[in-house]
């Protein structure tokens, strides 16, 4: 299957349409859905976006960086039909070096369960060093 990785921003509607065929949706709260979303896609770091030839989202990868040391993968999904065609190894493998490259940027992220083999298959590690502060109200539901 062709496919073309490439720097863009969608819309918020967009991205929900595209989280309604993937896992990744059920990581956001209820609250201010909508407009979280529309905060998200117009202001992270780095976004990039698989698409098929038809031009249909069928991947994205979003991350926070400095550009100079780190970089936090915050979103990361790929549609359920295209899982395991290696897709999601190339979206990490290129927000990494769009970032600065695998000799200058450390990548953090935080999953779920059901994501670790996953990380772990391109070669991340849990780490021990990792601190968080969460006071938010999280209302969980999936993206339908």
């Amino acid at each position: 299957m062709d496919y073309t990785i490439r720097e863009e921003r969608i819309t918020a509607d967009e991205y929900i349409d595209f989280l309604k065929h993937t896992d990744l949706g059920a990581q956001y709260p209820k609250e201010r859905f909508h407009e979280r979303m529309e905060t998200l896609v117009s202001r992270v770091a780095i976004s990039l976006i698989a698409r098929n030839e038809e031009g249909d989202i069928i991947g994205a990868c979003f991350g926070i960086t400095d550009f100079a040391y780190w970089l936090f993968i915050t979103d990361l999904g790929v549609v359920r039909e295209h899982t395991g065609k290696g897709i999601g190894k190339a979206l990490v493998s290129r927000l990494h070096e769009v970032a600065g490259g695998t000799d200058n940027i450390i990548m953090y992220t935080c999953v779920n369960e059901n994501a670790i083999p996953f990380y772990e298959k391109i070669g991340m590690k849990k780490p021990d060093d990792v601190m968080m502060l969460n006071k938010i109200e999280w209302t969980d539901f999936v993206v339908e």
